[in-house]
């Protein structure tokens, strides 16, 4: 293992692929935000996963194409200002072709962005959890010509390129799964994310165990809920992502407090639970501000220009 100063000079991306081999799996959480981010980060999560579905609630918008890619762009890149462990960015369809997919992938890398995601669905997509939403897939020709693009096109050989395969979220079955995954890692896909609606893990299980691929396979847990991170683990899936329930336990909390709030006669009588104030000034670092402007003051005063 690299000592902590060893670490310290690697970048993000040389981080995340190294999380990749030093743990039995990666835990990603997901962020909207700079605040959600840090939050992951102060945790203890290996990386951030700026979602495009959390992303766009946000902007109170639909998770179907219709945020630009900037727009994503911006809100993943304050992510990574705010913190120091890699951030993931899902990029839907990848914005259009092969050239969309080449442009973002040199944008997002020179933001800091250390992984992108890109998935096999037609643009426009819709999220695929929505109640009889639109899940058709690209052919699997036009899918790999998106992930040689987006591998021609990065400076960074640690930047990574995910492909995510929606063929069983979208009924086409296990076998164009297992196809379309060998297809992707042989055009250069870094990793695997299988996605799954189901309410078990069983048909994820049944991918990885079946699939004869040498890049790293990741879930994304949100409807089979129950599966343990130890059988993630002994099914040798190595990243898994908690994609969406920072947003929806802010959105619930958020919600409650100003039902609450419109209806009592001082914000004393709030029975929801808010955090601090001083623990919001600890994560802003308002205390290092204040020293940091302390001894800016100072040096004014010793060159004279503060009487």
């Amino acid at each position: 293992m690299l000592k902590n100063l060893e670490i310290s000079k690697l970048s993000n991306a040389e981080l995340l692929r190294k999380c990749f081999l030093d743990k039995e799996i990666v835990k990603v959480g997901g962020a909207f935000d700079a605040m959600s981010a840090k939050l992951v980060e102060n945790a203890g999560f290996d990386a951030v996963w700026a979602g495009s579905f959390a992303i766009s609630a946000t902007h109170a918008l639909p998770d179907a194409s219709i945020l630009t890619m900037t727009e994503f762009l911006d809100a993943t890149t304050r992510m990574v200002d705010s913190c120091k462990i890699p951030v993931i960015a899902d990029c839907d369809t990848g914005y259009g072709g092969p050239s969309n997919v080449a442009h973002l992938v040199k944008k997002y890398e020179s933001a800091g962005v250390s992984a992108i995601c890109i998935e096999d669905k037609i643009f426009p997509k819709e999220n695929s959890l929505l109640k009889d939403g639109k899940s058709d897939l690209l052919s699997e020709k036009e899918f790999v010509a998106k992930i040689l693009a987006a591998k021609e096109s990065k400076n960074d050989k640690n930047f990574m390129v995910i492909a995510r395969i929606e063929a069983l979220i979208s009924g086409l079955g296990m076998p164009e799964a297992l196809k379309r995954a060998s297809a992707y890692e042989s055009a250069g896909a870094d990793a695997i994310l299988i996605h799954s609606k189901e309410k078990s893990a069983d048909e994820i299980f049944e991918f990885v165990d079946s699939w004869k691929g040498n890049v790293p396979v990741i879930a994304i847990p949100t409807t089979y809920n129950t599966v343990k991170i130890s059988d993630l683990i002994s099914h040798k899936i190595k990243m898994v992502i908690y994609a969406n329930q920072t947003l929806r336990a802010s959105h619930a909390s958020m919600l409650k407090l100003l039902k609450e709030m419109y209806q009592v006669e001082r914000i004393s009588d709030v029975k929801q639970e808010m955090s601090d104030m001083e623990v919001i000034f600890q994560l802003q670092k308002m205390y290092e501000h204040k020293t940091r402007q302390g001894k800016i003051e100072e040096e004014l005063k010793k060159m004279g220009y503060v009487n």
